[in-house]
């Protein structure tokens, strides 16, 4: 069996190491499975308890994706298993080793170097912005697309979409419409962007001198990607040529209100068609959690945001919203989810706050910042 996480020790010019971990499935656009969620971590747990690791490097297998998401295929066949029941214990498993991970990158000791190229979205973005050193290309399309299959933007969305400029945020959570390198560096969504290969970069950053002491190292670190970092002219920054219009649209008292605008706006071109077409057809349900998750999430630290988001997750699973959007998008793949709700408007009040009523006795993340 392939391993689903390669990982390599590549030595530099200092006799440091710097960890790669490569997402090894391809033909899946290296979707992140449980089981690369935890190869993942125990690499990690060893590599940060080193000295001589002054570095790891993620990135993944192919040309197409660094990671297009969880692995929500194996999610349905989890819900499937357990509908009608009060608790989903696979689906709970897998959303705390993912969002344990997640929020170890965030607060790792040792720097982490993402290598964001082709498409990143879902549970790739989570991985990404973990990480220290966030590297896109020209290639890069990243997006948090949940409201096609009913889930909401997690791996701490409810974090990093609330630091965008404006109402960027609630906009790509509502739509879940891709965008570019250009967009992720003024979103601060990404950190620098490059047009060499990985392998000579790595080749590259192999022949510094490291020291092993944090502060110097970092430094080290930081002036290498900026020196190295070209923005090629041709990327266009959809969501930045668009701010004001996405400001005035998404400035609305309640969601009704943001949707009923965005879908009324006469302003239109192939990005914009496309992130309405996002809106219109996607799960309503969804739509109220990205305006709640936001709303809710705004103060609170890193660390209650993913004990918020593994409760959404494992609601979302005991709801038929997720796996129908699941099932018409990636399983039958007939494109025509029947979501419980016709639209915004038929969302009864009262209904999205069950999502946030944890229903297992202990958190499994209660312990994250301890």
């Amino acid at each position: 069996m392939t391993d689903t996480v390669l990982f390599q020790e590549l030595p530099t010019a200092s006799g440091h190491v710097i960890g790669r971990a490569t997402l090894n499935a391809p033909a899946a656009l290296n979707a992140l499975s449980l089981d690369m969620i935890e190869s993942l971590s125990r690499r990690l747990d060893d590599w940060q308890r080193r000295d001589d690791v002054v570095a790891v490097w993620l990135d993944g297998a192919g040309d197409k994706a660094f990671c297009a998401g969880g692995d929500v295929v194996a999610l349905h066949r989890a819900m499937v298993r357990h509908a009608g029941k009060n608790r989903n214990p696979e689906v709970e498993a897998y959303f705390a080793a993912e969002y344990r991970l997640d929020h170890r990158l965030h607060r790792s000791p040792v720097p982490v170097i993402c290598w964001a190229d082709g498409l990143v979205l879902g549970g790739g973005m989570g991985l990404m912005q973990g990480s220290t050193f966030r590297l896109v290309t020209a290639n890069s399309r990243l997006g948090m697309p949940e409201i096609s299959i009913g889930l909401y933007p997690d791996v701490g969305a409810s974090w990093f979409l609330n630091r965008l400029p404006g109402r960027t945020g609630l906009f790509l959570g509502l739509t879940g419409v891709h965008f570019d390198a250009r967009d992720a560096l003024n979103l601060g969504l990404a950190d620098r962007c490059l047009d060499q290969d990985a392998e000579h970069l790595l080749d590259d950053l192999g022949g510094q001198s490291f020291t092993g002491e944090r502060t110097a190292d970092h430094a080290l670190l930081f002036r290498f990607f900026r020196d190295a970092a070209h923005y090629p002219l041709h990327l266009d920054g959809a969501v930045s040529a668009r701010r004001n219009l996405i400001d005035t649209w998404c400035d609305g008292a309640d969601l009704p209100e943001v949707v009923d605008t965005l879908l009324a706006a006469k302003e239109c071109d192939s990005w914009l068609d496309k992130a309405r077409a996002n809106l219109t057809n996607g799960c309503p349900q969804t739509a109220f959690l990205v305006w709640e998750q936001l709303r809710r999430g705004r103060y609170l630290s890193l660390e209650d945001v993913f004990r918020m988001e593994w409760t959404l997750s494992v609601q979302c699973a005991l709801h038929a919203d997720f796996r129908e959007g699941v099932r018409a998008l990636l399983i039958d793949k007939d494109g025509k989810p029947r979501f419980r709700h016709r639209g915004v408007h038929d969302v009864p009040a009262g209904y999205i706050d069950a999502f946030f009523e944890n229903p297992a006795p202990r958190h499994p993340l209660a312990d994250l910042g301890s």
